[in-house]
């Protein structure tokens, strides 16, 4: 299950509380604040904790004391004007923090994003549970043959059948090792007395990279918007794609004129290179132009042309 009992009443104690502030308040984000978005079989993001809101972002631009007299039109106009021009430090001034379980290799991926503060869960001083990402059968699917880090078709039959069969085997038979390992059980007595087992921080390397982890993960909205541009997109590894997708849902609660630009200036959008530029002019002139006449590389050229929606 996503959430353990002992997080479901934390949840609910959270959720019951009412707290007085002069702080800025986001009514669509509170609304789903500490409440778990189940990704993945048992994984979840969670909203724990977040400071500012769109108007931050607009105060820290205009250098000024509160909402001042302009309005929201222009705040929107501001907020998109600086997406645009990547304008990022007013970005900076918003922060959000999330509780979120993942798999040990989705966090290995995500974790490259070093621009945010993070805590994650100790196997040296607690024992992991038995859980394991293991992907439903639309997801198993061969190496891709064009893309060293993609997946090509899906597999099908029986070996479907044999890779699912063996990633859980595997998971079983490693989780059974490491309990093994450690002989200790729920309630910390040995399982076997007159046997010491394997210190925890030991027994943890025989767990796989399907297992669960948990951290607490807090980024500035700059950083979480780049996080979301990479992870977000189509060719992100569905099993990260996942969990910012959940997060990009959040982030439309939470600054919804943010969002909006962002999905107009990053999410939808594409960048070209001087070369490509050239090109994209050379068509508007109603040039015929070639991959060979072009100036790109074979990739560039295809690329530029699936952005255009040509042949």
């Amino acid at each position: 299950m996503p959430i353990n009992d002992d997080q479901k009443q934390e949840i609910e104690e959270l959720r019951a509380q009412q707290q007085p502030t002069r702080r800025a308040v986001v009514p669509e984000l509170e609304e789903i604040l500490y409440e778990p978005i189940p990704v993945l079989d048992h994984g979840f993001v969670r909203v724990v904790d977040y400071m500012g809101d769109d108007s931050a972002v607009v105060q820290a631009a205009r250098v000024s004391y509160g909402k001042g007299t302009k309005a929201v039109r222009e705040d929107r106009g501001l907020i998109r004007y600086l997406l645009r021009h990547r304008h990022t430090t007013p970005f900076e001034m918003c922060e959000i923090k999330y509780h979120v379980k993942l798999p040990v290799f989705v966090a290995r991926q995500w974790i490259r994003h070093r621009t945010a503060n993070v805590n994650e869960y100790s196997a040296r001083y607690s024992i992991l549970d038995r859980e394991f990402y293991i992907p439903s059968p639309e997801n198993l699917a061969a190496q891709s043959q064009s893309n060293r880090q993609g997946r090509g078709d899906v597999l099908e039959g029986e070996e479907a059948e044999e890779a699912l069969r063996l990633l859980k085997d595997d998971a079983a038979a490693c989780y059974d090792h490491y309990e093994h390992l450690l002989n200790e059980g729920p309630d910390g007595e040995p399982r076997e007395p007159g046997r010491q087992g394997l210190a925890r921080e030991l027994a943890r390397m025989n767990l796989p990279l399907n297992i669960y982890t948990q951290w607490y993960w807090k980024a500035d909205l700059h950083n979480l918007l780049h996080f979301l541009s990479l992870r977000a997109d189509p060719h992100a590894q569905y099993e990260i794609r996942v969990y910012a997708e959940a997060m990009l849902e959040t982030l439309r609660r939470w600054v919804p004129l943010t969002y909006e630009a962002f999905q107009d200036y990053a999410v939808g959008s594409v960048s070209l290179s001087k070369g490509a530029l050239a090109v994209v002019r050379r068509l508007l002139a109603g040039e015929e132009v070639d991959p060979a006449s072009s100036g790109l590389s074979a990739r560039e050229w295809r690329e530029l042309m699936d952005s255009l929606g040509r042949e």
